[in-house]
């Protein structure tokens, strides 16, 4: 019999670690801010969410019912993401992530739509607009993330494989994104008299470590787990953004 020893993650785990990193984050930006380190961790959470969301949708039963669920909740979880980044109950500036990955997942789809067309051309043609279209929705609708959230979710479709160049294609597009597309805040480090910077959100990177450890494995998972990974999002959102103002 085979043994392996080698360290995998499962859909489960991936799920627990995007939340506590995504805590983390909005801790920082809500009721604890200037404690850097839990932005930095927090850096982690999206990427793996994205990759989530590309798995769901190739791995559900239920398009229809996945696609409502997330209908459901990202319209609970706008009031409690405006009192969370906006302090306010109406934030039209900024929508929150499950926005992003309903646009994302309307892209996804028409793909597939037309992969099973068979014409090479016409899947270049459609992954090219797709690519343009999540860019510009993501930047007019304000989605968290805007358009380079998007863009990451397409990022995780058109390298799904488990192949080295796949890897290499979502290690060069997820450093484009986050580092030359995203960029902001960096830290300067001072290397052997040379002046270095480095941006904050190339932390996001780091993300591929669990997500290339991934064999498709579901690990523990219940009807009330699943219903867990959905509310917890409006729910941590809601007490972050209450407790703002106390």
């Amino acid at each position: 019999m085979e043994h392996r020893s080698r360290l995998e993650t499962s859909s489960m785990s991936l799920h627990m670690m995007a939340m506590a990193f995504m805590l983390c984050d909005h801790l920082w930006g809500t009721i604890v801010p200037g404690n850097d380190w839990l932005t930095c961790i927090g850096r982690i959470a999206f990427p793996i969410f994205a990759f989530m969301i590309v798995e769901g949708y190739f791995r559900t039963g239920n398009l229809k019912k996945y696609v409502k669920r997330l209908f459901v909740f990202a319209l609970l979880s706008e009031i409690p993401f405006n009192l969370a980044m906006g302090s306010r109950l109406f934030y039209p500036v900024h929508q929150n992530v499950l926005w992003s990955f309903l646009i994302s997942l309307g892209l996804i789809h028409w793909n597939e739509k037309v992969k099973a067309k068979k014409k090479l051309w016409l899947r270049l043609l459609v992954g090219c607009a797709s690519v343009l279209i999540g860019y510009i929705a993501g930047l007019l609708t304000m989605v968290d993330f805007y358009h380079a959230g998007i863009l990451t979710v397409l990022v995780f479709y058109f390298f799904r494989q488990r192949k080295w160049w796949c890897y290499l294609g979502q290690l060069i597009c997820l450093w484009y994104i986050n580092v030359e597309l995203l960029g902001g805040f960096a830290y300067e480090l001072q290397l052997f008299g040379e002046t270095y910077f480095f941006v904050r959100q190339g932390l996001a990177l780091l993300a591929l470590i669990p997500i290339w450890l991934y064999r498709g494995k579901q690990g523990y998972h219940s009807k009330t787990l699943q219903y867990v990974y959905y509310a917890f999002y409006p729910l941590h959102l809601l007490i972050l953004g209450l407790l703002k103002f106390l």
